[in-house]
């Protein structure tokens, strides 16, 4: 039972005959007046038990996109329901409105449609639907609580996809699908063609040349060069740290959003390139693993896995992640590991492993960077903006520091700010390809 604002201001009317006659039997007179009216009220109205709720919801949506969710109420009972219906989203949902009216006639149906704005990643839930039910004079209510569990899967935002247009292109370019063709470099055999000045000497095939040379024309030999473009075919290897360090946010986003933003945005050009992706996100124990998946298939298994992981307040056990790429593939690879590269002390465990590694494949390590505290060391107006861009200073330090540190081992290092950092990586897997490193 709920009381309504008319019952309240009902009962505040009992003054007036108090302030008329001056006697307060009038009050208890008032007082038992309102009470029978609003029993009558509550009596009349439509039981709420009777209406039986079901759930129509879409299964995932991409967080910032707003989807409806309609609640089907329908009315078993023989009286009408005139009420609010409260759909119990959790807050990060986003759902508005919270609270609806409606009027369900005995032996009908109504929908009632909330909209879902997520603000979070991850799985946003509601569990319970409250219903009141009040009279023909609105003073008191039935109230019931009734169980329609729903679920909806936010996904990562993927807003780097704007980047992949011009990364593609760029590498048509350099697999030799447009007119251009990137002369002396990759590792894979395209074509042959006849030799023009400036081309490599050593790309000339000698029995080509030797089978297109005709004696009898009087010419001299037609030199035939090879031209190559970038293997196929290549693994790719991703390992998103997921222990405490990801959890720091930067530019209003956790890092580890940031790391899926440039996971799923090198995933996309890499199946693009013919490459086989793998991604597994670890801290102390494997929370998401994406294996064997090709072409559409790969980025729907890569969201769905990473929607639900949230970054873990531990530290992150480094010494397993050479084993980890082990089970992943045994052959020659790009690991890219993302991760946190701005402190000595937590980058000391993958300084540590990181020879085991570079040993046997090409590495990239992926680290965000807080564009405030670049913007810190310019700020020194004041004496606080002083010592404030002195911390800045010694921060950005600290990330040079590791930074020589993990080139001195063998790694490629990428860093940059949070909206930066996807293209740049994407950037660097089209160096690497261009290169032959692959």
């Amino acid at each position: 039972m709920a009381l309504s604002g008319r019952f309240v201001l009902l009962l505040a009317l009992g003054v007036i005959p108090i302030v008329l006659f001056g006697d307060p039997i009038w009050l208890a007179w008032w007082l038992l007046l309102v009470i029978v009216i609003g029993a009558v009220d509550l009596a009349v109205a439509g039981s709420p038990r009777s209406v039986v709720p079901n759930r129509d919801l879409p299964q995932r949506v991409r967080l910032g996109e707003s989807v409806p969710s309609t609640l089907y109420l329908a009315n078993t009972g023989r009286r009408t329901l005139r009420g609010v219906v409260r759909d119990g989203w959790q807050p990060s949902a986003g759902a508005t409105p919270t609270r609806a009216r409606v009027l369900l006639p005995a032996g009908e149906r109504r929908a009632v449609v909330t909209t879902l704005t997520p603000f979070r990643r991850g799985e946003r839930r509601a569990a319970q639907v409250t219903l009141r039910s009040f009279g023909p004079f609105g003073l008191i209510a039935r109230q019931a609580t009734i169980d329609v569990p729903g679920v909806i899967r936010v996904l990562p935002p993927f807003n780097s996809r704007k980047h992949l247009p011009s990364r593609l292109a760029r590498l048509r370019e350099l697999d030799g699908k447009t007119s251009v063709m990137i002369r002396g470099q990759g590792t894979e055999f395209d074509s042959l063609r006849e030799y023009v000045r400036g081309d490599d000497v050593r790309s000339i095939d000698w029995r080509a040349t030797a089978r297109r040379t005709d004696p009898t024309n009087g010419l001299g030999p037609q030199l035939v060069v090879r031209t190559w473009r970038p293997e196929r075919d290549r693994r790719v290897v991703i390992v998103i740290d997921s222990g405490r360090t990801s959890a720091a946010r930067i530019a209003n986003e956790p890092r580890l959003d940031t790391a899926y933003e440039a996971a799923l945005l090198l995933a996309a050009l890499a199946s693009r390139a013919g490459d086989r992706v793998d991604m597994v996100i670890y801290d102390r124990r494997v929370r998401g693993r994406v294996q064997g998946a090709t072409g559409p298939d790969l980025l729907s298994r890569m969201v769905d896995t990473m929607a639900p992981i949230d970054p873990q307040l531990i530290e992150t056990d480094w010494s397993s992640v050479p084993g980890l790429v082990r089970s992943v593939t045994s052959h020659h690879a790009l690991v890219v590991l993302m991760t946190s590269a701005d402190a000595p002390g937590a980058s000391r465990g993958l300084l540590a492993v990181l020879p085991q590694l570079t040993r046997a494949h090409t590495v990239v390590v992926s680290s965000v960077t807080d564009p405030q505290v670049l913007s810190a060391t310019a700020e020194r107006a004041s004496r606080d903006e002083i010592y404030r861009a002195a911390a800045a200073e010694r921060a950005m330090l600290d990330i040079t520091r590791v930074s020589t540190a993990l080139r001195q081992l063998g790694a490629e290092v990428v860093t940059g700010a949070p909206a930066d950092l996807p293209p740049a990586l994407a950037d660097r897997y089209i160096q690497l390809k261009a290169a032959g490193r692959l």
